[in-house]
């Protein structure tokens, strides 16, 4: 099991190059659809928050884990057909390229469900 980071920068240098490229690739796309966000390590991953838990990533194996919770799945069902899914989770394989307009659609979507739950 790997230790908890104290931030993400840690959290992402304790990957393999290549598989690290693609969780700053992932936090670059986060950060600039949700500037505002603040940048955490929650339940051990990065995670974004604003008005509460936004999004969170975390690298694995064979994938990078992408958590937009289950209002974003399920608003982006379509767009995530080619990859595996469950009820708040989709899953990138690192061996293809990021769907990075798609994975920053979600954050944005996200951006504007926590704006309007303020409301």
């Amino acid at each position: 099991m790997r230790e908890k980071a104290e931030n993400v920068d840690a959290y992402i240098a304790a990957f393999p190059p290549d598989v690290a490229a693609l969780l700053e690739q992932i936090r670059s796309i986060i950060r600039n659809a949700a500037p505002t966000a603040d940048e955490v390590i929650s339940y051990a991953i990065p995670t974004y928050k604003l008005n509460g838990p936004l999004v969170h990533f975390a690298g694995y194996a064979r994938h990078i884990g992408f958590y937009p919770g289950a209002g974003g799945i399920a608003a982006f069902k379509d767009d995530l057909i080619d990859f595996k899914t469950s009820k708040g989770t989709v899953q990138f394989p690192i061996d293809e390229p990021l769907p990075a307009a798609l994975i920053d659609r979600i954050v944005r979507f996200r951006v504007e469900q926590y704006l309007e739950k303020k409301k």
